[in-house]
């Protein structure tokens, strides 16, 4: 003959039986709180029959334009960071150092590749005009991190600057005299 099963812990009897709520607690409102529980009924109910008014079209532009602007300056907040990153990482040819020259490189190409979608949603008829110098704050910050990168290959000495660096392209000089040694 099977026995029962064990009763359920404490705790499951607890959570599935949420505790009751009390009706008055000893803990007063933090100032310039208005709950439910504090107040009378007839400043609640004031309250909830207020509606907000639907804002202005002005009113949505602008508001479009001050995110489209946040959404421009993203890029040269990263700066900071992605350059001490790359300070620290040195300049010798390693994995870290090379993930992160890749990096550099790929977050401005495919940010300046996807501007118009960045700042799709904020276009309108109010905001057209306006949206057209946000983009070419957006493209200049994304310029900016590329350069960024530029100048971590450089340090590398990956760029090829100097004139060694093109020696296979070098003609070869012919002398004018020759000299024979004498024995």
């Amino acid at each position: 003959m099977a026995s029962p099963p064990p009763p359920p812990p404490r705790w499951v009897v607890e959570l599935n039986s949420p505790p009751v709520a009390r009706t008055k607690s000893t803990i007063p409102d933090p100032p310039g709180y208005t709950g439910a529980s504090s107040g009378n009924k007839k400043q609640i109910a004031s309250s909830k029959g207020e509606v907000r008014k639907a804002p202005t079209t002005e009113e949505m532009d602008t508001l479009k334009l001050k995110k489209a602007w946040e959404v421009a300056l993203a890029p040269v907040k990263q700066l900071p960071m992605t350059a001490i990153m790359m300070y620290m990482s040195g300049n010798s040819l390693q994995i870290f150092s090379i993930m992160m020259v890749v990096m550099a490189f790929k977050n401005p190409f495919m940010g300046l590749m996807a501007t118009n979608q960045a700042f799709e949603k904020f276009e309108s008829e109010g905001t057209r005009g306006n949206l057209l110098a946000v983009k070419g704050v957006y493209v200049a910050m994304q310029l900016l991190a590329l350069a960024l990168g530029v100048w971590k290959v450089n340090g590398m000495g990956l760029l090829p600057t100097t004139r060694s660096d093109w020696l296979a392209w070098e003609v070869a000089r012919d002398p004018m005299e020759t000299a024979i040694p004498a024995f």
